[in-house]
């Protein structure tokens, strides 16, 4: 990988010029160290009958675009109605974390959250939202700032219009 980026570099500049030197194992670092999320147990406990909207929001996360290995960062908000279980706090953020550490779409990034989610906690209801920037949109192309919004949802909250709506109310709310 080393070599690669070294050779890469030659291309744009000369890689043996002083601040460049070590840019190929800081580069090869950075890759490594991004692309491995700390593992994780997702915590649950029983719900006791607790059943209403949960909601962890402004969630931060960084992530590479996957077409031009350009960063998109932002905030994801996740919200579930529990069926029988609820789900350790922290794990709403370390799920983020795992899928937000690779290269990705913002697209596949959120519906990706929301499968594991879904699939794990067994919710009534499971919502995520993710706000992000695109560096790949802000400093190539067009050259604007923006702000992409994606959303998945399943359960009651595809079903049922008020709880939609209330978890979207609680996304916007400061």
């Amino acid at each position: 990988m080393e070599n690669s980026i070294k050779e890469l570099l030659g291309r744009i500049d000369d890689p043996e010029r002083e601040g460049l030197v070590d840019t190929p194992k800081r580069v090869m670092n950075m890759w490594r160290e991004f692309l491995s999320p700390q593992p994780f147990e997702l915590t649950m406990f029983k719900s006791n009958g607790y059943d209403q909207m949960i909601v962890s929001k402004g969630i931060k996360f960084h992530s590479f675009c996957e077409h031009h290995l350009i960063p998109f960062f932002g905030i994801c908000s996740i919200g579930y109605i529990p069926n029988k279980k609820l789900v350790g706090l922290s794990k709403l953020a370390r799920t983020v974390d795992k899928f937000s550490r690779r290269l990705n779409t913002q697209e596949y990034m959120t519906e990706d959250i929301a499968d594991f989610l879904w699939k794990n906690l067994e919710p009534l209801g499971l919502g995520v939202i993710v706000k992000g920037r695109h560096l790949c949109q802000e400093m190539r192309g067009i050259k604007k700032q923006g702000e992409m919004i994606t959303s998945s949802l399943k359960g009651v909250f595809l079903k049922d219009e008020k709880a939609k709506q209330e978890f979207f109310d609680i996304c916007q709310r400061q």
